[in-house]
């Protein structure tokens, strides 16, 4: 395809029963699909001569907590043969299970395996589903913002050992006591001083 529109008519005509949406932004081609069709449309893209869509650059996820749909699966593919970039998305619940595309795209391993370890999203027939960025025994994830950011344990690496332990946090006795509030609620010694300028004033 020579062109980006040429290349949306051809997408919308070959799969116009799984394409919701589809609009070009950016000099790249945004569609979205349901996560059904991920493999059809996903094989169609790769392997149609006239589009040629066959690296997969990368996998993501947007979070958005407060929607029923949570999680925004994004792919990024490009043709080097035409020089253009498609982005292609859907929405699924916290924790549905989704089609993987290890057998389609081998890069896809890694990438699938960052979105597990990042946002806690799970793929269907993924060869090797562990985490890929996070410590052993590390519990939630980190995208998702869910886990404290404070707390009474800390993980390090032991030379003794040779291996990730989790053992008390070891403070000096003036930062012993811990303070869980937001900084943007106010912390205690903050609302103190604000209450020692108040009585001044």
């Amino acid at each position: 395809m020579n062109s980006l529109t040429e290349l949306e008519k051809k997408i919308n005509s070959e799969l116009n029963t799984k394409i919701n949406k589809s609009e070009i932004n950016h000099n790249q081609l945004y569609i979205e699909i349901d996560k059904e069709d991920l493999i059809d449309v996903t094989l169609f893209l790769k392997t149609d001569k006239d589009i040629k869509f066959r690296q997969l650059i990368d996998i993501t996820v947007v979070d958005y907590p407060d929607q029923s749909q949570r999680f925004k699966l994004v792919y990024l593919f490009l043709s080097h043969e035409f020089n253009q970039r498609m982005i292609l998305s859907y929405f699924v619940n916290e924790n549905e299970v989704i089609n993987s595309l290890t057998s389609i795209f081998p890069a896809a391993n890694w990438m699938e395996r960052e979105v597990f370890d990042m946002y806690g999203v799970n793929f269907k027939d993924h060869p090797d589903l562990r985490r890929i960025l996070t410590d052993y025994g590390f519990k939630g994830h980190p995208l998702r913002k869910d886990f404290p950011l404070t707390g009474h344990s800390e993980v390090r690496y032991s030379e003794d050992e040779k291996k990730v332990i989790s053992e008390p946090v070891k403070l000096e006795q003036n930062y012993r006591n811990f303070d869980y509030e937001s900084p943007w609620e106010g912390t205690k010694y903050i609302k103190k001083q604000t209450e020692i300028n108040d009585k001044k004033n």
